[in-house]
């Protein structure tokens, strides 16, 4: 064989390495989330975070007695920080992932307007509120906020989550969970999370 064939044989064999090379690593971008929407965070599809907080408490922290069926019942202060671009609406849940029967809904709030970045506490137990905003029920079967009452035993943490969305949701108030998770589907741009602990 010639140097000449060798050195074309060669070229080949590193551009046939190459062409591999590359398509692993496309491969390999997919499978590990270079792509869009991969790896989500949330059933809607968002993998951005947004900063949720409370003043009444820190994250992993006690729950204030005032928060809980033992106190006043009354829903707890949130503050959040500014949401994705594109961002036309907020959704709220709040659940206790420890009950002895499965997840427990404690608050569905949904349709908050984009441009607010705090609730107060005490919001009323109705189905709609100033704003636009609506409430669904939850698994007390009320409207509204139902505070922490778990059995004795261990404390059991209380998941806020709050999802900003890209669309105002087509769902009526009383709505139950499943009807308010199914209409966030594919709307979830960004979602922050705010856990506190509460026990007996």
């Amino acid at each position: 064989m010639t140097s000449a064939a060798m050195g074309d044989g060669a070229a080949r064999a590193r551009t046939a390495h190459t062409m591999a090379l590359t398509a692993l690593l496309v491969l390999l971008g997919a499978a590990t989330g270079c792509g869009k929407g991969a790896n989500d965070v949330t059933p809607g599809g968002a993998n951005v975070a947004i900063q949720l907080s409370s003043p009444a408490f820190q994250d992993g922290g006690t729950i204030p007695k005032e928060y809980t069926g033992d106190g006043t019942d009354t829903s707890p202060p949130l503050r959040w920080a500014d949401p994705p671009e594109g961002t036309q609406s907020f959704a709220l849940v709040c659940d206790d992932p420890d009950a002895p029967r499965g997840t427990f809904t404690h608050w569905l709030l949904f349709n908050l307007p984009p441009d607010r970045r705090d609730l107060e506490e005490g919001v009323p137990a109705r189905e709609e509120l100033p704003g636009g905003a609506k409430q669904g029920k939850n698994d007390f079967g009320k409207v509204g906020y139902g505070g922490p009452a778990p059995p004795a035993g261990k404390p059991h943490r209380y998941y806020f989550r709050l999802s900003a969305l890209d669309a105002v949701l087509d769902v009526p108030a009383g709505a139950s969970r499943d009807q308010l998770v199914a209409a966030m589907k594919g709307h979830t741009l960004a979602e922050g999370q705010l856990m506190g602990r509460y026990g007996r």
